[in-house]
Formats: C-alpha cells, structure tokens, sequence
C-alpha cells in the first residue's frame, strides 16, 4: 500500500528546496502527502530560495539553481493547487490550558482525552517531516502543538524527519512529566554555527532584517542531544544527513532531496542508522 506524508510548514516563510526536495521524492515513490500550518494559512517560499542570483553569505556561492528557481516559482504560485488548503494545526490539536486556570484540572484532562484521539487519527501517516527555512524559528519551533504531532509520531514509533531550522522542533518537543528533550542521546544534524547568517535573516510578510538567527541550533541541538548522543555539522561536506531512528534530520537547503530519500529508504528497506 502506499504510504502517506504528513509536512508541516511554517507560515513565515519556507526554503524552496526544502519542500520541493522530498516532495519529489515522495511524489516519484508513490506517497500521499498531506500539508499543515499553525493557522492553515497558506505557506510561501522565502524569497532568496527562488532566486537563482541569490548568494547564500556563509557559503559565498549561489545556493538555487536556475531549475530549482523555476520549480520552487512554480510551486508557490498562488493559482497552484497544491498549497492551497493545508491542515491548520489550531483547528486540529487542542490548546494547552494555562496552569492558573480556574479549572485547570479539567482542561488539561480534555486536553490529554484530545490527544489520545488525534494519536488515532494520525496512525493513518507512516511519518511527518518539517521543513526548514526562517519561518520556523517564529510559528514552528515553540508551537506545542507542532510538539504533540511529534511526541504522536514517537508513541508509534514512525519516522520523524525534520531540515534545517526545522530541527529545532525535535529539541523542544518535550513530554510535560519529565521535559527531556526526544532527542536525549540521540544523533542529529542540522544548521550549524559556521552556516548561520550574520546578517539578514528575514522573514515572509515582513521587513523585519533579524540580523542573525535569533538563537544558535548547533548549541541547542548539542544541548538537548547530551552526553550520549552528538550534533554533526560535518562543515565542508556538501551532503550532511544523519539517520539515528526514528529520528531523520538534514543539515540545510543542499540536503533536502538527500532527507527524503532517506526517509524513502527507512520506509522501505527499514533503514535505521546512517551517516554517523
């Protein structure tokens, strides 16, 4: 049978490659795959990663081919179907109560009974995959609802991938009763200190210029990964995706066709290490 994606993306901007990468994958392996955002808006790519002129700052070189340009243009067209009516995460996982409710004991017994339901209603996606870019440093990373579709994913034991910024999701996404990251132990990758911007980390639907990324992911990852697991920049590899199971990460835009392929080879050949 065919198995089914689910993707999230950030409402604020997505890399182009990121998504169009393993969205090709997927599509050329024969799986379904289904969209989410925060408020089920619909995603648009960041700018720089549709422009084939674009020089990333650290790496001193075009990043966006010129196809890659014109897929990634193509995809975010607003007349293209495809992105028009994703899941919106608001409406679909509850809302986490504040502790000084009133009646605290009773939502957050709703709040668990809602879980359990939308742990069924995810056993029909065989993984999840979030998809890096800026945007999910604002709506993805600290978004507990992003963490219960992720903490869902880990309960049942299926493939959870995630690129780039994208990452920081598996570091925060923590079970209330004893906040250790997922990640504990485990082996990661993703956008490393010497590949962060110094300037000009922006955002869709602003003109916000962040300067840097408001945090460092290689320190966060190397944090919530400890003593017994490790973060691998592997700086000067063009190619950096580890797979240390469940968990699929990619480094940044190069390594996008790279995650869902991998992904591809953990769905069907039960791939459970690599690249480390």
């Amino acid at each position: 049978m065919s198995k089914s994606i689910l993707i999230m993306l950030s409402e604020w901007g997505y890399w182009g490659e990121e998504l169009v990468g393993p969205l090709e994958t997927f599509d050329a392996a024969g799986y379904q795959v289904d969209f989410a955002t925060p408020t089920g808006k619909r995603p648009v790519a960041l700018t720089p990663s549709m422009d084939a002129t674009f020089v990333d700052p650290p790496l001193g070189r075009p990043v966006v081919s010129a196809e890659m340009a014109a897929k990634v243009q193509k995809l975010d067209d607003p007349n293209n179907p495809r992105l028009q009516h994703p899941k919106s995460l608001r409406e679909w996982f509850p809302d986490r109560p504040y502790w000084s409710s009133p009646t605290f004991l009773r939502e957050m017994e709703a709040y668990y009974r809602k879980l359990a339901e939308l742990d069924r209603q995810l056993q029909q996606y065989d993984a999840i995959l979030i998809v890096g870019g800026s945007g999910p440093i604002i709506d993805l990373a600290n978004n507990h609802r992003v963490h219960d579709a992720i903490l869902s994913f880990q309960r049942m034991n299926k493939p959870i991938a995630a690129e780039c910024y994208g990452v920081a999701c598996l570091a925060f996404a923590r079970n209330l009763d004893d906040r250790h990251s997922i990640i504990a132990g485990k082996h990661v990758t993703g956008h490393c200190k010497e590949y962060d911007y110094l300037d000009g980390t922006g955002f869709m639907g602003t003109d916000l210029n962040m300067g840097p990324p408001p945090y460092p992911l290689e320190y966060i990852l190397r944090d919530a990964t400890g003593a017994a697991g490790q973060f691998h920049g592997n700086v000067g590899h063009e190619i950096s995706v580890i797979v240390d199971y469940p968990f699929i990460t990619g480094r940044s835009t190069p390594d996008a066709y790279a995650t869902g392929e991998k992904l591809v080879e953990v769905l069907e050949k039960g791939l459970k290490r690599y690249g480390w």
